[in-house]
């Protein structure tokens, strides 16, 4: 049986660093060999990705966020041209509207190779905390993103979108509806759920029986991290006796140990021990809008942790108001403080978030979006090959 060839390009490939780079490492996990054939062309990422070809293009940081790097095409273009020609790619998947994924749109679009495209970050939200000790220039950096993505998306044959949210922000800024699709996020049951609860492990952490509010996130600016810090404060100076525990790592770090004093930091935890905080701990803090989807509340939910969080971005779209959680005013601490007291404070609710958490959250199956994406693949396979065949007639 003939392979399908499918050129994947992407800034960064490795497993663990972010959300994005876990979905698409879900898909990569479950390539079918004697079904398909890929390229990978990536700027941070190994020479051979599970069996396959994986081509790195010179990069530099990027200056607001210096664990991200930036891949410049321009820099590698007689190599980048050489290995796919010889490669033949007859569908083109782009993870990011970034250089890189301009350079592989126009080289797909110039030769009418279909492209699929998964929105995984949405960057019109990070210009908020990017810029704002120059808020005059807010209004036109988002015009700016807004009209690259439409341009972007719109030369694209395919666009997973995870949630509706997202999508109607999309159609807003001018993608076309016809372009895209729902493709929600999977959740590994058997790694998060309710069985991995290890109280004694949380007791270590916490020096307490308190009830723990866990934060798990990547730590820098774009998560709303200033509207956490007043949550704490709130809680400071109340007489909730609760533990503040902090998952992750990230550029501020340093900043959120100096204003959340007593709170817990485990800083970068491996999957493993994620689910144990997330199945110990009583409740999950959540205070980002920037999320495209928000794997963190889904993970959460799966195992059996109420979930009080902003009222923003993809992670929003999981919560029915007062049935499985809690959604409150992004940057009001005392709608989150007001919310968080009454989940403690009632177990007949805590209950009901846990078992429609639950609920919610087994719907989510990898093994059924990964198949929806390789048959995808395969249908835009046939259309590469029907459009060849047009053009040489």
């Amino acid at each position: 049986m003939k392979k399908i060839k499918v050129a994947f390009f992407a800034e960064i490939l490795i497993e663990d660093f972010d959300g994005a780079s876990r979905t698409m490492f879900q898909l990569i996990k479950r390539i079918d060999h004697q079904r398909f054939d890929f390229l990978f062309i990536c700027g941070v990422g190994p020479d051979r990705l599970l069996g396959f070809d994986c081509m790195k293009v010179p990069v530099i940081s990027l200056p607001l966020n210096t664990n991200y790097t930036m891949a410049l095409p321009a820099l590698a273009k007689k190599k980048l041209r050489k290995t796919l020609l010889d490669f033949g790619p007859e569908v083109v998947h782009i993870a990011t509207p970034s250089l890189l994924g301009a350079y592989a749109l126009k080289y797909a679009n110039l030769r009418d190779i279909p492209v699929i495209s998964i929105y995984h970050t949405h960057f019109v939200s990070y210009i908020d905390y990017y810029f704002k000790h120059a808020p005059f220039l807010i209004g036109k950096v988002k015009q700016a993103i807004a009209g690259t993505q439409k341009n972007f998306y719109n030369h694209c044959d395919v666009v997973y979108v995870p949630a509706d949210s997202i999508r109607i922000e999309l159609e807003i800024m001018g993608v076309e509806s016809s372009r895209m699709q729902i493709w929600r996020r999977g959740i590994n049951t058997e790694l998060f759920n309710p069985a991995k609860s290890d109280k004694a492990f949380l007791h270590k952490l916490t020096g307490n029986d308190y009830p723990t509010i866990l934060f798990a996130s990547r730590l820098v600016w774009e998560k709303n991290l200033e509207t956490l810090f007043r949550i704490y404060d709130r809680i400071q100076a109340s007489a909730l006796k609760v533990n503040m525990l902090i998952a992750g790592d990230g550029a501020a770090l340093k900043a959120a140990k100096q204003q959340m004093k007593n709170a817990i930091f485990t800083g970068k935890v491996d999957h493993e021990t994620l689910s144990m905080l997330y199945a110990s701990s009583d409740l999950f803090l959540f205070t980002s809008v920037s999320e495209t989807y928000g794997n963190v509340v889904l993970e959460a939910m799966a195992s059996g942790l109420p979930c009080v969080i902003a009222n923003g971005g993809g992670s929003a779209d999981f919560i029915r108001q007062g049935e499985n959680g809690f959604t409150c005013d992004p940057f009001d601490e005392e709608d989150y403080f007001r919310r968080i007291s009454q989940v403690l404070g009632d177990e007949q609710l805590r209950t009901q978030f846990i078992e429609e958490g639950l609920r919610s959250s087994s719907y989510l199956s990898w093994e059924q979006l990964s198949a929806t994406y390789f048959d995808e693949l395969s249908e835009m396979s046939v259309h590469s090959i029907h459009r060849s065949i047009s053009n040489k007639v």
